[in-house]
């Protein structure tokens, strides 16, 4: 009982450990689909918002570096365990970076509302759903310990860097022709730039389930193969 006793604790605060991580991931998504649908329906209070509530998650990336030291300080956990605590720790800092690139997108949609509209935004929020869903699936994976939902982020970070050009040239077509639609247009290409950030996130997230379970590496092997 005396040997059970301290891994049932361990196994307990492991668990604690995930679900802050899932909590964390869900912040940071309501506020990147608040930033976005602020710009869609133009709406700045809604950006206000996510400028103002950065606190939460500042304060989970906190708690969850907390709990991940604690439990390598207190139970020098062993082989998957501690592969478990190291990619929480570098999950931790992907979503506290995601909730960054949220504020960014805000600041850069504030400033898109004080000039006359370019486009009907139909590509950013389509975007905007796959980054989502890749941190998403990414998040799950890791509960899961699903390698194959981690490989599907994978894939799916190249349909998102193919938005971001399309986007570009779109948006470089318009200021061309009318040179006036520059600033407004050089907002959207940021914004399209962060939410590809967004997705090298949830891809970093996928990277790292994929050595939790499998303890590969799988960082940089596309260019190390090519």
């Amino acid at each position: 009982m005396e040997k059970r006793e301290p891994v049932r604790h361990f196994q307990e605060e492991l668990g604690q450990l995930k679900a802050r991580i899932l909590a964390m991931g869900g912040l940071a998504e309501d506020r990147v689909q608040s930033a976005v649908d602020g710009l869609v329906s133009r709406d700045p209070v809604r950006l206000d918002a996510v400028l103002k509530g950065d606190e939460p998650i500042n304060q989970l990336h906190v708690e969850i570096d907390g709990l991940a030291f604690r439990l390598l300080a207190l139970h020098q956990p062993m082989a998957s365990d501690l592969r478990v605590i190291v990619a929480a720790l570098k999950i931790n800092s992907d979503l506290e970076r995601v909730g960054d690139m949220a504020v960014n997108i805000a600041e850069a949609a504030h400033r898109y509302l004080a000039l006359p509209p370019v486009k009907p935004l139909l590509d950013l929020p389509r975007m905007a759903e796959i980054a989502q869903t890749m941190l998403r699936d990414a998040l799950d994976a890791f509960v899961k310990r699903d390698v194959d939902l981690a490989q599907s982020v994978l894939v799916r970070d190249d349909l998102l860097d193919n938005y971001k050009t399309q986007i570009f040239r779109e948006l470089l077509t318009y200021m061309l022709q009318d040179p006036t639609k520059i600033e407004a247009g050089l907002e959207l290409i940021l914004i399209s730039r962060h939410l590809e950030r967004i997705g090298d996130h949830a891809t970093n997230i996928a990277e790292d389930i994929i050595f939790v379970v499998s303890a590969k590496d799988v960082r940089h092997a596309q260019n190390l193969e090519s």
